[in-house]
């Protein structure tokens, strides 16, 4: 009987990282959901922590209120880039930690409709699986 075991990724070591197939979204960790998420005020509009009427607004005002609130880390003003802030095991806010599934999936930022398209290796993504039970 072979034994078909299936390493873990580590989120730091890229040559690590599984080429991405559909089926692996069933069955991981969600192990992309503790990488940092960029997010633009569009993102952040759809997620609904920001008005559109604020859209107006300098984007250093709207950050300072959102690391306020703990929604976001840190934003880069140059790039516009707002990095939404994650809990202190590294999951993503709006990851649920008991199914592991996000709770804004309709309005996620588009760094994560695009993951894995895009990212740190792109057509690549850090497949931990589930443990069995």
């Amino acid at each position: 009987m072979k034994n078909n075991l299936i390493a873990a990724a580590e989120l730091d070591r890229l040559d690590t990282w599984a080429k991405y197939s559909a089926d692996m979204c069933h069955s991981c960790m969600s192990s992309c959901c503790t990488l940092p998420v960029e997010a633009r005020i569009g993102d952040l509009i759809r997620i609904g922590v920001v008005d559109e009427f604020e859209r107006g607004e300098p984007a250093k005002n709207i950050a300072r209120r959102l690391q306020k609130e703990g929604i976001v880390e840190r934003f880069n003003q140059k790039s516009g880039v707002f990095t939404l802030a994650r809990m202190s095991n590294n999951d993503c806010l709006y990851l649920d930690r008991k199914s592991r599934l996000c709770t804004i999936y309709d309005k996620r930022p588009d760094t994560c409709r695009n993951h894995p398209k895009v990212g740190p290796r792109p057509g690549y993504c850090a497949y931990k699986p589930k443990p069995l039970k």
